[in-house]
């Protein structure tokens, strides 16, 4: 009888208050189970997600949840002894932290999971994320350390691919896209004559200035007063658009925490009538079924782009970090809007510019996927070659 494939996820999420994160994961899940069907093999999943009493919303009879903290990681029989049983690693970094931008702590703990995996002489695969920056001559030494041993290294856009060369890596990288772009939704049914639909992902994080409410992201306007100027254009537009607000970040409760992109809306929803305020989605194919349905959208939150992009909605993307246009722009889609770079004047005309161009933005989006799909079908092939490799 045929076994199994064993595979293990690290650094993806089941139960993230980050939307985006589960999409990565969702995303993953989809791909293995394809690949999977075509060996003509069963998979068993085993995903490692920090503890957190959230319930996690990724499951299935192929899936395995097990809680990942300090002690698990440095048991000899925990984390080590797990994945010397299985037939692949594969280590998403949680889409854009193998970085050390982020701090010390979160890029070690990724360091150590990398090197135990390496240990245990289990093919690493480095999934399609973004690599870097690294700013550190030591997190640099490590990160070409690991990725020069990792059976597959794939980055999820043309500066990763760059960033990774700088750091000397020298086995082949697969410049691949955002495996989120393949995460499963439901098309919206067909439109009456109603009003356009324009969908706002309001960040939480971002209203409050960054985590330290210094705007440690640079950002060069004043983000609170440009929504609320998005807001007000658009409620007045002469088109009578509808218009939604898209939480993509919240926790399973309400919190005042800065990663809170639902209690930020519902804020707004009291100061602004008639905004309709999406519900809290159970998964990240809800959401992304929810923002298909919209005939314009922006945000600030990637992924909640990604679902609009991926789905054929004209999107304008709301960047605070390189990884937007990174990302969008190595598929061809090249309406990134720098908030970094541009005060609150100018991004707010070039939103409502390209929501006059939503009809042709729409189908630049629709060309943008299918490019970003093929660019991580190589991925996907190069995956299935090594899984097609375990013995039976």
């Amino acid at each position: 009888m045929t076994r199994p494939i064993r595979v293990c996820l690290i650094l993806h999420s089941t139960r993230s208050d980050n939307l985006g994160v589960g999409a990565l994961t969702a995303a993953e899940v989809a791909i293995l189970r394809d690949i999977a069907e075509a060996l003509g093999r069963k998979i068993e999943i085993t995903i490692l997600d920090w503890k957190d009493p959230r319930k996690p919303y990724i499951t299935g009879p192929d899936i395995e949840v097990i809680d990942l903290d300090g002690r698990f990681m440095k048991d000899p029989r925990g984390y080590l002894s797990l994945v010397r049983k299985m037939d692949a690693v594969i280590d998403i970094g949680a889409g854009d932290s193998f970085a050390d931008i982020y701090g010390a702590h979160r890029l070690n703990r990724m360091f150590v999971l990398k090197y135990l995996a390496h240990v245990a002489g289990t093919p690493l695969v480095v999934a399609p994320q973004t690599i870097g920056p690294f700013t550190k001559s030591g997190s640099r030494r490590l990160a070409r350390w690991s990725l020069n041993r990792s059976k597959l290294v794939a980055t999820r856009d043309r500066l990763s691919t760059e960033a990774a060369r700088e750091l000397g890596v020298k086995r082949p990288v697969i410049e691949a896209s955002d495996v989120a772009l393949r995460l499963p939704y439901d098309p919206p049914g067909p439109r009456g004559d109603g009003p356009p639909k324009v969908g706002i992902n309001v960040s939480g994080l971002l209203m409050k200035g960054g985590y330290t409410g210094k705007n440690e992201f640079g950002l060069a306007m004043d983000y609170p007063a440009l929504i609320r100027g998005l807001i007000t254009h658009f409620q007045t537009h002469a088109d009578g658009c509808e218009v939604h607000l898209v939480p993509h970040v919240f926790p399973d409760t309400d919190s005042p925490g800065h990663e809170n992109d639902f209690t930020a809306s519902e804020k707004l929803v009291a100061d602004f009538p008639g905004l309709v305020l999406a519900p809290r989605f159970g998964t990240p194919s809800e959401a992304k079924s929810y923002i298909a349905g919209m005939d314009f959208f922006m945000g600030a939150r990637m992924h909640a782009c990604i679902a609009a992009l991926s789905s054929g909605v004209a999107v304008a993307p709301m960047a605070y970090s390189r990884k937007f246009a990174g990302l969008f722009g190595s598929i061809g889609y090249d309406h990134t809007i720098d908030c970094t770079a541009l005060g609150e004047a100018e991004v707010h005309g070039r939103i409502t510019a390209l929501y006059d161009r939503r009809a042709d933005l729409a189908a630049e989006a629709r060309a943008a996927r299918d490019a970003g799909l093929a660019k991580l079908a190589l991925y996907q092939d190069a995956l299935r070659d090594l899984l097609a490799k375990v013995p039976a």
